[in-house]
C-alpha cells in the first residue's frame, strides 16, 4: 500500500478516536471540579460518567448495518456532528440533567469512532494485519486518553471543564470534516448474510462475556475510579494523580500497540489466533485488579501501568472474529461485540459507583474498604467470564 494512501486511510479515523478516547476519559481528570462546583454524589459521578457507556451501546447494532450499507467514512462523519453538539450542550449546562444530555449526546456521536475504523481496515488491508492496524488505531485512542491527564490538569489552570468541552466541540467538528474530505471511500462485499450468523455463533458467543467484563473494567477503572484509587488507596495528592494517570495511558498505548504486533507475529509464525493471545493476557489482567482490590500500594505505579498495559487485551478478539467472518458482516462483526461491551460498561460504572458508595465518605474520598468490594466483585464477573469461555472451548473440542 502507497504511504500517502495508508495515511489517508489510516490517519481521519485516528484523529477521530484520538478525540473519541478524550471525551471518554475527562471525567477521572475533572471529577473533583464537578463535585465541587455541582455537589455531586460518588453515585451521581458514576452515573453522569456510565450515561456515555449507554447511549454508546445502544447504537451498536443499528451502526453495525450502516456501516455496512453506507461505509465508515459517511456514517462516522455524521455522528460526529452529534458529538460536537454534545460536548457544546455539557460546555454550558447548570444542571444534572443537562450534563447528561450532553454526554449522551456525545456517547452517541462518538459511537462509530473505534468501530468504522475496524471496518475500514478490514476494507484495505488482508486479514493478517488486522491485529496489528487495530492497535495501532488504539494507540490513537490512547493518546487521546493521555491527554485527558497531565496535558487536560494543565489546561484547567486557564480555563475550566466549561472551556476544556467547548474546546472540544470544535475539534469533534473539524474531525468530522477530516474525515469526509480525505478518506478514500471502498464499497466492501455484500451478500444475503443474516444477523444470527454472528450473534449465534460458538466463537462469538464464547469470548463475548469475558470480553465485555474485561473492556468494561478498563473504561470504568481507567476512566473514572484510578484516580479517587490512588488518592484514597495509595495515598497520593492530586498531582501525583495525574502523573500516574499519564503513565497509565501511555503503557495502554505500548499495550495496544506491542500485543498487536505479537499477535501478529504468532498468527504468521504458529497460525496462533488472536482471539487466544488476547485470552492469555485479559487473565493476567485480571489477577491486577484483585491486587488493587486487596489494596496493594507497595509500588502503584508499577500496578497501574501492568494494569493498563494488560487491560488492552480485550481489543484482540475483535480482529480474531474479524478473520472468521466474511467481509460483508465485518461491521455488524464488530458493533454486535461492542454492543456487550458498552452494555457491561455502562453497568459497571453505575454498579462501582453505588458499591463505594455504600460506605461513609473519608474527607474528600471514599473509604479504602469500598474499592475492595467494589474492583473484587468486578474481577469476579471476569473470572466467571474466562470459565465460560474454557468451557465452551472444551465442548468444541470434544465435539470435534
Amino acid at each position: 500500500m502507497a504511504p500517502l494512501l495508508f495515511l489517508r486511510v489510516f490517519l481521519p479515523f485516528a484523529l477521530g478516536y484520538f478525540i473519541s478516547y478524550f471525551f471518554r476519559n475527562v471525567n477521572a481528570i475533572i471529577e473533583a471540579d464537578l463535585v465541587g462546583d455541582l455537589g455531586f454524589s460518588a453515585a451521581s459521578l458514576g452515573l453522569l460518567t456510565s450515561v456515555y457507556f449507554i447511549s454508546f451501546a445502544s447504537f451498536q447494532l443499528p451502526l453495525g448495518l450502516l456501516l455496512d450499507r453506507f461505509g465508515p467514512r459517511r456514517t462516522e462523519s455524521v455522528l460526529l456532528i452529534f458529538a460536537a453538539l454534545g460536548a457544546l450542550i455539557f460546555s454550558m449546562a447548570e444542571s444534572l440533567s443537562g450534563l447528561i444530555l450532553g454526554r449522551l449526546l456525545i456517547g452517541f456521536g462518538v459511537s462509530a469512532c473505534l468501530m468504522a475504523s475496524f471496518k475500514a481496515y478490514v476494507l484495505w488491508f488482508p486479514p493478517d494485519r488486522l491485529p496489528l492496524m487495530n492497535g495501532l488505531q488504539m494507540v490513537a485512542g490512547g493518546l487521546g486518553a493521555m491527554s485527558a491527564t497531565v496535558p487536560l490538569r494543565t489546561a484547567l489552570e486557564f480555563t475550566d471543564w466549561r472551556g476544556v468541552f467547548l474546546i472540544l466541540s470544535g475539534l469533534t467538528l473539524f474531525s468530522a470534516l477530516v474525515l469526509w474530505l480525505v478518506y478514500p471511500e471502498k464499497e466492501g462485499s455484500t451478500g444475503p448474510v443474516p444477523m444470527k450468523t454472528v450473534l449465534t455463533s460458538r466463537p462469538f458467543l464464547a469470548i463475548a462475556p469475558l470480553v465485555m467484563f474485561s473492556q468494561s473494567a478498563q473504561m470504568a477503572i481507567q476512566g473514572l475510579w484510578a484516580k479517587p484509587w490512588l488518592r484514597d488507596v495509595a495515598g497520593l495528592d492530586e498531582a501525583e494523580c495525574a502523573n500516574h494517570l499519564m503513565w497509565m495511558m501511555a503503557a495502554m498505548m505500548a499495550g495496544f500497540f506491542l500485543l498487536g504486533l505479537l499477535s501478529e507475529r504468532l498468527y504468521h509464525a504458529r497460525k496462533i489466533s488472536p482471539v487466544t493471545v488476547g485470552v492469555s493476557a485479559m487473565a493476567v489482567f485480571i489477577v491486577l485488579q484483585l491486587l488493587m482490590a486487596l489494596g496493594w500500594t507497595a509500588q502503584p505505579m508499577l500496578l497501574m501501568t501492568a494494569f493498563s498495559f494488560f487491560a488492552t487485551a480485550g481489543i484482540l478478539p475483535y480482529a480474531g472474529l474479524s478473520q472468521i467472518f466474511p467481509k460483508a458482516l465485518s461491521g455488524r462483526v464488530s458493533t454486535s461485540l461492542n454492543l456487550t461491551v458498552f452494555l457491561g460498561a455502562f453497568a459497571v460504572q453505575w454498579g462501582l459507583g453505588e458499591i463505594i458508595s455504600l460506605w461513609p465518605t473519608v474527607g474528600k474520598g471514599y473509604a479504602p474498604e469500598s474499592y475492595g468490594a467494589a474492583f473484587g466483585s468486578l474481577a469476579v464477573l471476569q473470572l466467571l467470564g474466562l470459565l465460560w469461555f474454557i468451557v465452551l472451548n472444551a465442548m468444541k473440542h470434544k465435539a470435534n
